[in-house]
């Protein structure tokens, strides 16, 4: 999209900032209607702003091609990461990473780990809080990772990864300690502090 075709006051323009602003919040991919309801715009311009920034960001509108991208996911569409850039950001989130999980992310970890495949909105629900964050920090562990995306709803489904096994020393999740299939309460998730210790090794 060429300064001839939009002014940097124009609606169109205007939908490209709000589709950007909320694609760069979003924790799993959104649909373009979904879009749409979100930023108030019609679906057609909604189409365009986002193939205006896929543009951008491949370099393909006259700027940098940038470290990120605009992919679309399940239905839906989401930014990540360019695969070209795993190793650096690997690197990095693991000389920020903290020595030990907080409770909240043992409490987090314990239902992913008992329930995979599992959405974060599941997640949240069994634990009756926000998740997010803490989602956030384990995938930056790297011990949990996301499998697959609802092919209705475009959720995103969580699992543990091969490092939470060698952290807590067992060669699969079959050697997890017994605990309730439903995790109702923290008296349960307690029960499984043997992921506490062995995070911590």
């Amino acid at each position: 999209m060429t300064d001839d075709a939009v002014t940097d006051a124009s609606p169109a323009v205007d939908t490209v900032r709000r589709v950007e602003a909320i694609l760069f919040i979003a924790e799993e991919p959104l649909s373009l209607v979904s879009l749409a309801a979100t930023v108030g715009a019609p679906v057609p311009a909604v189409r365009q702003a986002v193939d205006t920034l896929v543009a951008d960001y491949d370099g393909r509108a006259g700027g940098p091609r940038r470290g990120f991208e605009l992919r679309e996911v399940g239905g839906g569409w989401r930014m990540y990461v360019r695969e070209d850039h795993d190793d650096l950001i690997a690197e990095y989130v693991g000389g920020q990473a903290p020595a030990r999980l907080s409770q909240a992310a043992l409490e987090t970890l314990a239902v992913v780990a008992y329930k995979q495949p599992v959405t974060r909105s599941q997640v949240a629900s069994i634990r009756a809080v926000n998740v997010d964050s803490v989602v956030r920090t384990l995938l930056a562990r790297g011990l949990i990772t996301e499998l697959f995306a609802d092919a209705e709803t475009g959720a995103i489904n969580y699992g543990t990864t091969d490092a939470l096994l060698v952290h807590l020393g067992i060669n699969s999740l079959d050697e997890l300690p017994p605990i309730s299939p439903f995790l109702e309460g923290a008296e349960e998730v307690g029960r499984a502090e043997g992921l506490d210790e062995g995070v911590r090794r």
